[in-house]
């Protein structure tokens, strides 16, 4: 038997079986990890203690680097790959060290409260959990390194879906007055398309048609296929990108290098200028809101939006069923049809009596 540091963590060293095992103590204290040593000595000489599941010796990075290799470099796009690394990142920094079969749904809710705590968004510990998950869920199923996923028990943050913001027209003026050339193409192409972010800055030659005034955009997480119409601003736009293509590759929208624009790049630009142009609390992806508002303000009926957002579902759409409520009147006015129906029927009836 013997105690050494992995990191902060204190880990076991000792022989079961004719085999070396190592097996971390989960914790930073040397005289816990001590009492620890003494109770797993005591186990094996008493014969209670057995060979644990794979990941009784693998931790939460171990987890997460086996996730990442394996899963979400493989069959993610490179965009979604990269948040990936972001959000096992934040895991990392308070789970890491922990054993994949000790960690607890206590443990998670605390990790939950504790990132709350530092200000993340709802929505932003929910998508770290979610990964959380799925890395346990193949953990479970494929790996065979666990016996259960303690994040499938602890309850997701509250999210408040309602979309409250969107460019005004007046703040749209001074964002393009704000942001220099390059950046002004892309945002236009943006508030009138409803494209992401990584949509646009992926965009090539060989996915528009300028004749039928059309975009193709490959869907990440599907891998579908959808073509959208543009309007005269964006048309306008890509005529004249079309004029300045790179030799270099096939992209719409590039660096001066000819190289893909780094989206890390495109929104320290964009944020420069959105503090120009002094609008606050406003994000890259609010313009593809912007988009769905002003379809639904101009009293563009939800399905043709749902199709233009490409959601797969009308739930997301609903959300911006409030910005035009007139949209609703029709239903309403049915009513006052139907009385006016009445009232001439009942009146001829009068009319025809002797």
């Amino acid at each position: 038997m013997g105690l050494y540091k992995r990191g902060q963590i204190w880990w076991m060293r000792f022989t079961y079986n004719g085999r070396q095992e190592m097996k971390s103590t989960g914790t930073k204290n040397k005289a816990l990890a001590k009492r620890i040593e003494a109770k797993l000595v005591t186990e094996i000489e008493e014969g209670r203690w057995f060979e644990k599941p794979v990941g009784a010796d693998k931790t939460l990075r171990d987890l997460l680097k086996k996730y990442m290799e394996e899963h979400s470099a493989l069959n993610k796009a490179q965009t979604s790959h990269i948040r990936d690394k972001s959000l096992a990142n934040h895991l990392l920094r308070y789970l890491g060290e922990y054993i994949v079969t000790d960690l607890s749904p206590r443990d998670v809710s605390s990790y939950k409260s504790t990132r709350r705590g530092e200000g993340a968004a709802p929505n932003t510990v929910n998508n770290e959990l979610r990964l959380l998950s799925h890395a346990y869920n193949l953990a479970l199923r494929e790996w065979e390194w666990v016996d259960s996923n303690p994040v499938s028990r602890v309850a997701k943050e509250k999210v408040n879906n309602q979309v409250e913001r969107w460019l005004t027209h007046e703040e749209e003026e001074k964002l393009l007055s704000a942001s220099p050339f390059w950046l002004q193409e892309i945002l236009i192409v943006a508030i009138n398309t409803g494209l992401r972010q990584a949509e646009i800055l992926d965009l090539a030659w060989d996915r528009v048609d300028l004749f039928r005034k059309t975009l193709t955009i490959l869907e990440q997480k599907n891998r579908g296929k959808d073509t959208l119409p543009i309007n005269a601003q964006v048309l306008e736009i890509l005529k004249a990108r079309n004029k300045v293509k790179s030799i270099k590759n096939n992209l719409v929208f590039y660096t001066q290098e000819g190289t893909r624009i780094d989206a890390r790049n495109l929104l320290r630009v964009f944020y420069k200028a959105r503090a120009k142009a002094g609008i606050e609390k406003f994000r890259f992806h609010d313009l593809r809101h912007t988009f769905a508002t002003r379809l639904v303000q101009a009293g563009v009926d939800l399905y043709k939006v749902q199709k233009l957002m490409r959601h797969k579902t009308p739930i997301m759409t609903q959300r911006y069923a409030h910005h035009y409520p007139e949209s609703l009147r029709d239903g309403v006015e049915v009513l006052d049809k139907i009385s006016t129906i009445l009232v001439q029927s009942k009146e001829k009836g009068l009319r025809q009596m002797p």
